[in-house]
């Protein structure tokens, strides 16, 4: 079952909550892999139903396969004799069938591409292992196959890292933009004509047209269609002379459907993103209101990005595309199985939430600053715990918001004895995820919110084991001492779902903790400023 990620917002802000796996301290009392409670979270479904849908000209495979098991990046390199294939190489695809490999790079999320256990999932893997197939079958190979090989990647990274030769097909919901078309090519349209359209929710003004966004802040990724689409309506704006969008950029790790989470729980008042994505999350986020009528950008399509000078590989995705995009079998299966069909959750209990977080703030900034801990990330890591619930307790007999075992908390290293109520229970548990932090993930090449990150892997999943997945990581060619898009991956495939989503969560909550005190503090200065006092 898929669980949405809550967002507590500050004292008067409210919040969607989502289904609480049963809460347990894997580090104390380890799950086997098998046990494992939800969807990963990096970031949710991060599929937008005509992301990745594509391309191949075999007429047998027009419908979706089954979701079927591939080879990992090192045995597919013990068997090709190829060493770091996130190594920079550039050439077409007849260099590519040469080195009998060919790298897709993506953004890791649900429905898009994630690993459930040593499996890989999800719309870009299914697509790209059919073109595996396809391709094989045309080139006749046998048993000396091309293998696809899914890299993913943060989304920022997409396009430069595709430049730099670190991947050779791009697949992420890119839309196909003249700026973007200077820098990589694309493949014919894999999806139907989209639109960029203006989404509100219930902390929003009031608002007629494009023009009222004037003079008003709107968070977008820097990386996105959508921010460009945002700079050109505010030039036209100022042209016009009324003022220009407050145009603030937001977190990378965070994809559309965050978003519209967070504009339907009243955390932003409003989001651009593309129209379909819009009409499927509307289901879902019942405060949402899409405005067909407040477009952007219209008459964009996505496709699949590939480095210039390419005419091997375009030639190859093209006919993929024709009869494996959207709108075909193919790619229809895969969308409902991947999106359409999931079983999305969303549960709400807001004011529970919210009182048990004022109660508990002065505790978590108290313990937080004596361990050198952000509060608000810890704050947000015993929302994940237990929901903030002094009350729960695990079938393990982990206790109270922060999910420890009582021979946990009373180890020398932690040494408080009594966690039955909330204060000492969460100075354990910070005491407890200090000492992982200052045992392990200490050194000087790990910065402090990756130290942090991992030690929240750690207090999941255990030290050794965090330990072990970085080893794993530097021999992969990935950055041992980065979370996201690194040791994650890694995570994912050796111990499954649940550490991925867990520290997922915790930097999504975090994330909403803290806009939710940049407008708190904000609302007070327009307040001072307009000589409100109460």
């Amino acid at each position: 079952m898929r669980t949405f990620f809550p967002l507590i917002l500050l004292l008067l802000l409210c919040t969607a909550c989502g289904d609480a796996p049963a809460p347990d301290q894997a580090a104390q009392a380890p799950a086997p892999a098998g046990e494992l409670a939800s969807e990963p979270a990096n970031q949710a479904a991060r599929q937008a139903a005509g992301e990745a849908t594509s391309q191949s000209s075999n007429e047998s495979s027009a419908a979706a396969p089954p979701a079927s098991e591939g080879l990992s990046i090192e045995q597919i390199q013990e068997r090709l004799g190829v060493k770091g294939l996130r190594d920079p190489w550039t050439g077409d695809l007849d260099g590519m069938v040469k080195r009998r490999v060919i790298r897709v790079l993506t953004v890791y999320g649900l429905g898009r591409y994630f690993l459930d256990g040593p499996n890989e999932r999800g719309i870009v893997y299914e697509t790209f292992k059919q073109f595996e197939t396809d391709l094989n079958t045309r080139l006749k190979t046998g048993n000396v196959k091309v293998y696809v090989v899914i890299i993913p990647v943060r989304r920022d990274e997409l396009l430069p890292a595709l430049v730099a030769g670190r991947g050779d097909i791009a697949a992420a919901a890119l839309t196909i933009t003249a700026e973007r078309d200077e820098l990589v090519d694309f493949s014919d349209p894999a999806s139907k004509e989209i639109r960029e359209i203006l989404v509100t929710g219930p902390s929003a003004p009031a608002i007629a047209s494009l023009d009222d966004l004037a003079g008003q802040t709107i968070h977008v990724r820097a990386s996105s269609s959508y921010h460009r689409s945002l700079k050109a309506l505010s030039q036209k704006l100022e042209e016009t002379g009324k003022p220009a969008i407050d145009i603030q950029p937001i977190s990378e790790l965070l994809e559309d459907e965050d978003l519209l989470e967070m504009v339907n729980s009243g955390l932003l008042p409003w989001v651009v993103v593309d129209d379909y994505k819009a009409d499927i999350w509307k289901e879902v986020f019942d405060k949402l209101v899409p405005h067909p009528d407040l477009v952007l950008r219209s008459g964009g399509y996505v496709g699949y990005a590939f480095r210039e000078n390419s005419p091997q590989l375009a030639a190859e995705l093209n006919g993929f595309v024709k009869t494996h995009k959207v709108g075909t079998t193919f790619g229809n299966v895969l969308v409902n199985r991947y999106f359409k069909d999931f079983d999305w959750v969303a549960n709400a209990n807001e004011a529970k939430s919210l009182g048990r977080f004022a109660e508990l703030v002065t505790i978590f900034q108290k313990y937080g600053e004596q361990y050198g801990m952000d509060y608000l990330m810890v704050a947000a890591q015993g929302f994940q715990e237990s929901r903030l619930d002094q009350s729960v307790r695990s079938h393990a007999g982990a206790v109270g918001v922060m999910q420890l075992l009582p021979s946990t908390a009373a180890d020398a290293n932690v040494g408080i004895p009594d966690i039955t109520t909330a204060e000492p229970n969460i100075h354990a548990g910070i005491k407890y995820l200090d000492f992982i932090r200052d045992r392990y993930f200490s050194d000087p090449g790990i910065d402090l919110f990756n130290g942090t990150l991992l030690s929240f892997a750690a207090y999941n999943a255990g030290p050794a084991r965090v330990q072990g997945l970085r080893e794993k990581a530097k021999a992969q060619g990935l950055d041992p001492n980065v979370w996201f898009a690194n040791v994650e991956v890694v995570a994912a495939r050796e111990l499954g779902r649940e550490t991925v989503q867990y520290v997922s969560n915790i930097f999504k909550y975090y994330m909403a903790y803290r806009m939710s005190m940049e407008q708190q503090k904000a609302r007070v200065e327009a307040r001072k400023r307009e000589g409100i006092t109460q």
